[in-house]
């Protein structure tokens, strides 16, 4: 068991000037709360919070951190109140304790929503002070370490919620050694006969190990020290999950699992990393392709070292990491390492730009409210499978992996991604969908009346490009609808001499926002236009005895449509918008596979035609909006043929039973013959599915004796 002299050494050991009267006071109220809440005044009774303060300690972080590690549950199961730590201890301590105290444990029993909230408070703690989630993730190793306390349906629950997020937070702000412990405790609780297996096969070749690990040590210093270069050099092996990752990423037995040891190299300088890595490519062959140079380009959470894989002694592969002693601290400690410890002091521009991925979601999650959204939004910030590509100006900007120059033009800029229109990626213009690789340099090209496209969603890879797509994307859907909304509405009105404005003027019009579940006119108008409000709803509540009659008049098209039976659902979408009225346009009748595009008729939602139809408003280019087919085909759709044949006997009959062979339904069908020619023609009005039946009822007609043409009417 942890005990207060322990953590008073840790922290003496890294700062002279701490303040340990300060921990010691903090520590006995600590221990008085327990006793005033029932329990002894033992050191037992608060081990979890000394456990947790000591582990703080570990990190190196500043003095009021470790005291609020002491204090970090007290508020939930104690008397204490922020109140009385602060006038006690000070505002600091307790607005670190609060913060870390509204953080609810994550529970995966509970619904998306409930746990996106959840993270969503983690994040923010994060974004306004990064001690939180220190002593969060200091809290959840106690946890993981003393998991045989609890049911055994609380560890699973622990350990998945612990892989799923602590240990990702972990290692994306590059505590490697928390990560590490996470994993593998959270790897023996999910998969208990892997890890053991994974353990006792570890434990069967240590002796042999560990005297590889010898012999590549004393080559690697005797060399070193040829060259006059003093270094530290270390053998360790790969952590279990590791190891249990990469058997089943790569369907490996574990005798193939060739890089359980990896070596490190600690030299004093930057320059003497390279040097080193020539001396180890001069002892042994290095593997093609498994060389990476963190050092020139660090990843994002400032880790720094260079790696190599070579082909050791026996034949054996073996990764060799070569770092400077600051390097090498950050790889252990990550953000932590860079965290000032003295009071009053702010993080550097380094942490501050390591930590910018926190800022970013906290940015994105204001104008997200979809909780799938904002959780794929985490996800990708906590799984930065990383690449390096260059500006113009040559500054190197770090991306997931499979980002394209899009998710380049957003991470430069947000007004630079909406107004994309291409990009030179090396000097050669590349097509936006790209993906972009380690080393590229990349070039945006834009205009000012450019704006994100929605069909970039299907393949960007950040969240801050995906995020503002969205939010453009809804706020042009928004625009579009309010526009239909008012002109519905102001159809119908005015037929009662009425209009949107008049209404909005009267006692009742704040009763009737509230009955739509709405806040303000803009809103109620934009619901006419999604579909989702009538303008005749609206009506109602105003006339209330008209409603039939209304109901009658507003079901009257402006033009009379031909009879055609429709099944619910258009299967169109529309850039920008969701749930818009539409219609098809009887001039060209479009189906499915058609080539289409979306005219927006005044009073009359969106008309969708043909995309050669000559009707489709070319010449008012601000109403013609994007649509396409989505899905199967929902309904059966009307097509008008023409059919110029030899006139003879049985030669409707003939055509009729062909069509009605293709499994189409025919809604009319009129003939006119010209005796003097012995020509007939035809007009023929059926119904397909989409384009593919409708090729095979021309070709089928075609083929009947005496046809000599069949053409699509309209378009």
């Amino acid at each position: 068991m942890t005990e207060f002299s322990e953590i008073q050494k840790r922290v003496a050991s890294y700062n002279s000037e701490a303040d340990i009267d300060f921990l010691r006071r903090v520590y006995d109220y600590a221990l008085s709360l327990r006793a005033k809440g029932g329990a002894l005044p033992d050191a037992c009774c608060i081990s979890h919070p000394v456990a947790v303060a000591a582990i703080l300690a570990q990190m190196k972080l500043d003095t009021v951190s470790v005291a609020a590690g002491l204090l970090h549950d007290a508020v939930a199961e104690t008397p204490a109140t922020v109140e009385e730590m602060s006038s006690l201890f000070g505002p600091d301590l307790a607005s670190l304790v609060e913060s870390v105290g509204r953080i609810s444990s994550l529970s995966f029993k509970l619904d998306r929503d409930r746990q996106a909230e959840v993270v969503r408070k983690m994040i923010l703690s994060m974004a306004t002070d990064l001690r939180v989630i220190f002593i969060r993730l200091a809290d959840r190793l106690h946890q993981m370490r003393t998991l045989c306390s609890c049911t055994e349906e609380r560890q699973t629950a622990l350990a998945r919620e612990t892989l799923d997020i602590y240990a990702p937070i972990a290692s994306r702000l590059g505590i490697y050694w928390i990560k590490k412990e996470l994993e593998d405790r959270s790897l023996a609780v999910l998969h208990p006969s892997e890890f053991a297996d994974i353990e006792r096969r570890l434990q069967n070749i240590r002796d042999e190990r560990d005297a590889f690990i010898a012999k590549v040590k004393a080559d690697i210093g005797e060399r070193l020290a040829k060259s006059g270069i003093p270094a530290d050099v270390k053998g360790r092996y790969k952590h279990i999950h590791s190891i249990f990752t990469k058997m089943n990423r790569q369907a490996l037995p574990f005798e193939e699992i060739y890089d359980i040891i990896a070596f490190r190299v600690i030299v004093d300088t930057a320059p003497r990393c390279y040097e080193v890595l020539g001396l180890v490519h001069g002892l042994w062959k290095p593997v093609e392709n498994k060389f990476k140079d963190y050092i020139s380009r660090p990843k994002s959470n400032m880790y720094q070292s260079l790696h190599t894989t070579v082909i050791g002694p026996g034949g054996r592969r073996m990764e060799v990491q070569i770092r400077t002693h600051d390097m090498d601290a950050v790889a252990e400690s990550g953000v932590a390492a860079h965290w000032s410890y003295k009071e009053g002091r702010r993080p550097d521009s380094k942490t501050l730009a390591a930590i910018a991925w926190i800022q970013n979601i906290v940015d994105q999650q204001q104008s997200v409210t979809d909780a799938a959204e904002f959780l794929e939004n985490v996800r990708v910030e906590l799984f930065p499978d990383e690449i390096y590509v260059f500006t113009p100006e040559g500054n190197v900007l770090a991306l997931p992996k499979g980002a394209t120059p899009v998710d380049f033009a957003f991470a430069v800029h947000t007004q630079v991604g909406q107004s994309c229109t291409g990009a030179k990626v090396n000097g050669r213009m590349v097509p936006l969908k790209t993906r972009l690789a380690t080393g590229d340099s990349v070039e945006i090209l834009t205009a000012k009346n450019q704006h994100p496209k929605k069909d970039w969603l299907a393949f960007v890879k950040t969240s801050k490009a995906k995020s503002r797509i969205r939010a453009w994307v809804k706020a042009e859907e928004r625009e579009i609808s309010l526009t239909l909304g008012r002109e519905l509405c102001d159809k119908l009105l005015k037929r009662h001499k009425l209009s949107v404005n008049s209404l909005a003027r009267s006692d009742k019009w704040e009763e009737v926002l509230a009955q739509f579940g709405v806040k303000t006119t803009e809103d109620l108008l934009a619901e006419v236009g999604y579909g989702r409000v009538t303008p005749l709803q609206i009506l109602n509540r105003f006339l209330p005895k008209e409603e039939e009659a209304e109901r009658k008049a507003e079901a009257l098209p402006a033009e009379a449509p031909e009879k055609i039976p429709r099944k619910t659902g258009s299967g169109i979408t529309v850039r920008g918008a969701d749930g818009i009225l539409l219609r098809f346009a009887r001039c060209c009748n479009p189906v499915p596979g058609d080539a289409i595009t979306g005219y927006i008729t005044r009073g009359h939602g969106i008309t969708v035609h043909r995309a050669t139809c000559p009707n489709a408003g070319r010449n008012d280019f601000e109403r013609i909006i994007e649509v396409a087919w989505e899905g199967e085909p929902e309904t059966s759709y009307p097509v008008r043929l023409k059919v110029i044949s030899r006139d003879r006997v049985g030669l409707l009959a003939d055509i009729s039973a062909t069509i009605t062979r293709c499994k189409a339904n025919i809604l009319s069908a009129n003939t006119l013959s010209d005796e003097a020619r012995g020509i007939a023609e035809g007009t023929f009005t059926v119904t397909v599915s989409g384009k593919k039946e409708l090729e095979t009822v021309l070709r089928e007609i075609r083929r009947v004796p005496g046809v000599e043409s069949v053409q699509r009417m309209g378009g």
